[in-house]
């Protein structure tokens, strides 16, 4: 899972800051120069993920065969940028055809699916070595590093060129994945759904904009957001991003025979010896389970778990599917699964600060560990004081929960500007390291304000 974290990061800022500059650049000269200038911050950011590698391997974080893993995998993104010449190629947009971890690259790469652009929004939240907030960090979001602009500066003027060519589709797909990453959803939202509306019949528009959508509701997949992977799947049966995502609604929804069938078809095109594999293979056991499926048959099952025909995915799709007795709705934790009833406050002295409509985010993340967000609610400051829950059902990533981490920390921040990622002038307060095993109540009180 380390090396997961290690390559989103990295990617992710690769993949930024490549797709913006030719999307902006008017003539072929202009492409041209871009090239130069792309490689030049490819092989910067590439000597920066490497120190951060070398760190962490003489830190222990990662041992050898992780290292050597990881670094294979920069090296061969670095050079695949280098070598391909068309600028458009260079967006990292392509999905790749199996595994969860090419999955969960294509959804973070660079608009993450479901958890990482959805979380908190702390800059120590987000992996050190994105080379965004390595950039952002070390410009101050205004300034250039070697001549490249800033994220900011790229965004305001692909707003620009779309108001003079509002018709160009990729251009609003581009800049719904930015603010994805930006961890800005209600913008995300808005330009997805004009890029939705131009080209309403792409594969990847329809699953963006289904990120989006559910971005805005608390990582819901119901609803139109479901249409939309309905949609996708019309279009290519085994894309494995829509199979991933339409087994995510079909648990969410309670349907978990469907969530197992969807995500046995994902399992056949992943290699069985992957650790991918083998989470895979926890969460169709799981949702097996909760399906009421019996124990001899689910280990019967697990052999052949990728041999699923699509007459089967119907039927377990249908919307129908009847629960057993014994199993249990997908928002609630399984029975001796962590669970944290936090009581959130704001400290009176800030109760006049802020409208009380004001988004309120209210998560867990590790004490030590990946700083991705392990459960998180989003509520409003008129709801305060209140009392609420965090569990594993909460994750939008099978291997970063509660129950993976021995120790969390418990925070809540108000956000001023109603996004999720941090700003001056918000407010926020967190709890000490805390254990996360068994079931925890916890007292967080917002109580500082953001410098």
């Amino acid at each position: 899972m380390t090396i997961f974290w290690i390559l989103v990061a990295g990617l992710t800022g690769l993949a930024l800051l490549f797709v913006l500059a030719p999307l902006l650049s008017s003539t072929a000269e202009a492409d041209r120069d871009d090239d130069v200038d792309l490689d030049k911050v490819n092989l910067g950011l590439f000597k920066q993920q490497l120190a951060e590698l070398d760190a962490d391997l003489s830190a222990g974080k990662l041992d050898r065969n992780q290292y050597d893993s990881a670094r294979q995998d920069l090296e061969r993104e670095v050079l695949n940028n280098l070598d391909t010449k068309n600028p458009r190629q260079r967006s990292g947009f392509s999905l790749p055809s199996t595994g969860l971890t090419a999955l969960a690259l294509v959804v973070a790469v660079p608009a993450s699916t479901l958890a990482l652009y959805l979380a908190l929004g702390s800059q120590d939240m987000i992996p050190p070595m994105g080379a965004a907030g390595q950039v952002a960090a070390a410009q101050d979001h205004n300034g250039a590093a070697d001549g490249m602009p800033s994220l900011d500066v790229l965004v305001i003027q692909l707003e620009e060129r779309l108001q003079q060519t509002p018709d160009d589709a990729e251009g609003w797909i581009t800049l719904g994945r930015t603010y994805l990453a930006m961890q800005d959803a209600e913008k995300a939202e808005t330009a997805l759904a004009r890029a939705y509306e131009l080209m309403p019949k792409d594969l990847q528009v329809l699953l963006a904009y289904a990120e989006a959508l559910a971005a805005n509701n608390d990582n819901r997949l119901e609803g139109r957001p479901s249409a939309l992977i309905a949609e996708a799947l019309e279009l290519d049966p085994e894309d494995v991003m829509a199979r991933w995502l339409s087994g995510m609604a079909a648990f969410q929804r309670g349907q978990f025979t469907a969530a197992a069938v969807s995500w046995k078809r994902v399992l056949s095109k992943t290699d069985p010896d992957s650790e991918d594999a083998a989470e895979l293979r926890r969460l169709i056991d799981n949702a097996e389970q909760r399906a009421g499926v019996p124990s001899a048959a689910r280990l019967a099952a697990k052999d052949g778990a990728g041999e699923v025909g699509h007459a089967g995915d119907a039927r377990a799709s249908n919307g129908n599917e009847e629960r057993p007795a014994e199993s249990k709705p997908a928002t609630q934790a399984d029975a001796g699964a962590p669970a944290i009833e936090v009581d959130v406050s704001l400290a009176p002295a800030l109760l006049n600060r802020t409208p009380p409509d004001t988004t309120v985010f209210v998560y867990a993340k590790a004490a030590a560990g990946p700083p991705m967000p392990l459960a998180v609610r989003r509520i409003r400051v008129a709801d305060l004081p209140t009392t609420l829950r965090l569990d594993d059902s909460m994750a939008m990533m099978p291997t970063m929960k509660l129950s993976s981490f021995p120790q969390v920390i418990v925070g809540a921040r108000v956000s001023t500007s109603g996004q999720a990622m941090p700003q001056p002038g918000d407010l926020e307060g967190e709890t000490g390291p805390i254990p996360s095993s068994g079931s925890t109540q916890v007292a967080v009180s917002i109580d500082r304000v953001r410098p």
